[in-house]
């Protein structure tokens, strides 16, 4: 599994509670654009519209060498999951407060692009202090032990 992109806002701003795996329909140049690397997450999430799942505000740039085959980088983009996996998840999203975010963006053994959805909660101003805290907390213990060590 090679890893393409994470969203790091996403774990910073939400509670993230349960993840879900999903494909999603591209196009030809999309998919090469996204063997570069030219993702981005920012200010992304996903929504259902009409009994399907959709991905808005992944910006995938254009690729340079498809010229009239490019389309929208920012476009909604389809999200596929099994029928059973999707009502399960619009079963979950009834609870207030709770909204999808994608992830992590990666390709999978059999080399077809994958997403990650998360089902998440917005964290308030001080779980994001309390998270910062435990981190910092964390890397001085690391150091400490890292130099004693030596």
């Amino acid at each position: 599994m090679a890893t393409i992109a994470t969203n790091k806002k996403a774990y910073h701003n939400y509670h993230l509670l349960q993840k879900w795996e999903c494909g999603m329909a591209l196009t030809g140049p999309e998919v090469k654009s996204i063997r570069a690397g030219h993702v981005s997450f920012t200010d992304s999430f996903a929504r259902f519209e009409e009994g399907e799942l959709f991905v808005y505000n992944i910006h995938i740039n254009p690729y340079e060498q498809a010229s009239y085959n490019n389309v929208e980088p920012d476009r909604p983009r389809k999200l596929l999951m099994h029928a059973k996996e999707i009502e399960r998840l619009a079963g979950l999203l009834t609870r207030k407060g709770l909204t999808l975010i994608p992830t992590k963006m990666y390709f999978n053994s059999r080399g077809f692009v994958k997403i990650e959805i998360a089902v998440g909660q917005g964290k308030k101003l001080y779980d994001k202090r309390e998270d910062m805290k435990t981190r910092d907390v964390k890397r001085e213990i690391d150091r400490a032990v890292k130099t004693r060590r030596t």
